[in-house]
């Protein structure tokens, strides 16, 4: 488990699941980082049990450290040995605990434990050019714009940009 001030990371049980079920079927929230499409439970269970099998992904739950309620998750997937590098994911799936912070302080605590404990040089991210919110949280964590997929997601009858945004450890060490 890793802990800021106010959350910790810690593992998904499946105890977490319908919490995050409920935050994978709402439409309006999805949209702001994927293509919207239901998910049934057994589909939202066989996720949950690839994820744990996968050697180059590590899951973790946002828990409040006061209460520990589950708001979030996060994960970097696609770790590479040999590039040193991951891709980071995150979402706030507790709308109420937007907007305070807990996503900057969830993605920090991310980044030391892919720093430190898995030993990457580098770490990336996609995100929709529309959401600022995330923008402006990954840009203080550290992370940098590398470049624009230009009307790479096609979300909600719209094409859309998708950013390109990188740190390395040099970078998150020198925060």
């Amino acid at each position: 488990m890793f802990k800021s001030a106010r959350i910790a990371l810690a593992p998904i049980t499946r105890d977490d699941l319908a919490v995050m079920f409920g935050w994978i079927n709402d439409r309006d929230d999805v949209l702001s980082n994927a293509p919207y499409k239901p998910i049934s439970e057994s589909e939202h269970q066989a996720w949950f049990e690839s994820v744990r099998q996968r050697t180059d992904t590590v899951l973790f739950g946002i828990r409040l450290l006061e209460t520990s309620k589950l708001i979030g998750s996060c994960q970097l997937h696609s770790i590479s040995e040999i590039h040193r590098s991951s891709e980071l994911q995150i979402r706030l799936g507790d709308a109420s605990e937007r907007g305070k912070g807990l996503g900057t302080e969830a993605v920090k605590l991310l980044l030391s434990f892919a720093f430190n404990d898995l030993n990457l040089h580098r770490v990336y991210l996609h995100v929709f050019n529309t959401n600022t919110a995330a923008i402006r949280s990954y840009e203080k964590a550290g992370f940098v714009r590398e470049g624009v997929l230009r009307q790479a997601a096609h979300i909600n009858g719209d094409y859309l940009d998708v950013f390109v945004m990188g740190i390395l450890r040099e970078e998150h060490a020198g925060k």
